[in-house]
């Protein structure tokens, strides 16, 4: 089912390096140029939630500046976590898929008139989690919106979505941001710009990503899985160390692995350590290098990001064996 209004809004600007693309729409606003449909995307940390918290926030606002207000009855609604004219369609706990349930009762609340008298904003995330059925549901009100209606579809991977959901959106693609712009905000989180850097390349650029990479247990993962490189060079038994990380995160593990299969692959090319992302394991990498060649890397790569693609989808019921697998290769290319 759809989850209606269970977030507050309490930021009424994105993030420090998502503020020109903000006033790109707020100047669209103001013209009366917005579309009905917006697809937003890019990779998962970039910050595209913090833009369309923004963006709903100006929309329902009644004295909007170049920003929401803040004072407002409508306003404090979205502070409070409430406003009727707000709908968020997001995936229940557990689930892979959006149903359709969730776009009949979009469909429901697109008929109806505002009860604010203003927009209806209607917020889908992630979109590509749509089922055939519920997009198919959706088509109807992206064509039939309904006067003071907007749809903000956010998407990690706009190409898992309909062409038919796509070409009724205005697309806005988000990418990472430059280091300028966003360090200063993420080391101040950090406490220290070096630190801040470092996970910063580790991210791909992506400062939300930094920030979660650099919790507690995302470090703890991330050095188990950096002992268990080490144990594979040294010749240790793959199903031995996949039996160790028993329990983790699949994804985050395959996540971690093709970023540094891409690193080992630039690596193998160059034979430079410039622009690696994870330059703390170059001595990893140069034992790997030496190996393998670097078309079988490749190889591993593209098996890597099939396997998570997989998963995504729910289209393999058992990710120990999904590990195991993926260890043993990574162990027969260090050995060969």
């Amino acid at each position: 089912m759809a989850a209606l209004n269970t977030t507050p809004i309490a930021e009424r600007e994105p993030l420090p390096w998502l503020r020109p693309r903000f006033a790109e729409l707020v100047r669209l606003a103001d013209a009366g140029r917005l579309p009905h449909a917006l697809l937003i995307s890019g990779p998962r940390g970039v910050g595209k939630h913090s833009l369309v918290d923004a963006l709903a926030a100006r929309t329902l606002c009644a004295a909007p500046g170049t920003a929401a207000c803040g004072e407002c009855h409508a306003c404090r609604m979205l502070a409070a976590g409430y406003h009727p004219d707000l709908m968020r369609v997001e995936l229940e706990e557990g689930k892979r898929q959006i149903r359709i349930d969730a776009i009949r009762e979009v469909n429901q609340v697109v008929a109806q008139t505002a009860q604010q008298g203003g927009y209806r904003v209607i917020v889908i995330a992630p979109a590509e989690a749509l089922n055939v059925a519920a997009a198919n549901a959706l088509l109807k009100s992206l064509e039939e919106p309904g006067a003071r209606t907007l749809f903000v579809l956010l998407s990690d991977i706009p190409s898992r979505l309909l062409p038919t959901i796509r070409s009724r959106c205005q697309h806005w693609s988000l990418g990472p941001p430059a280091v300028d712009d966003c360090l200063p905000w993420l080391a101040e989180r950090f406490g220290d710009e070096g630190e801040a850097r470092f996970w910063l390349q580790v991210a791909g650029g992506l400062p939300l990503e930094a920030l979660r990479l650099a919790d507690p247990e995302s470090r703890a993962l991330r050095q188990q899985l950096v002992e268990t490189f080490e144990a594979l060079v040294r010749g240790g038994e793959p199903v031995a160390e996949a039996a160790r990380l028993d329990r983790q995160s699949i994804d985050a593990i395959l996540w971690y692995g093709i970023a540094w299969l891409e690193d080992l692959i630039r690596l193998g090319l160059s034979g430079e350590s410039e622009g690696l992302r994870n330059p703390d394991l170059l001595p990893l990498y140069r034992q790997a290098v030496k190996n393998a060649r670097v078309r079988d890397w490749f190889r591993l790569l593209d098996y890597a990001r099939e396997e998570r693609r997989l998963l995504a989808a729910g289209g393999n019921p058992n990710p120990q064996l999904v590990l195991e697998a993926w260890l043993v290769r990574w162990s027969a290319l260090l050995r060969s």
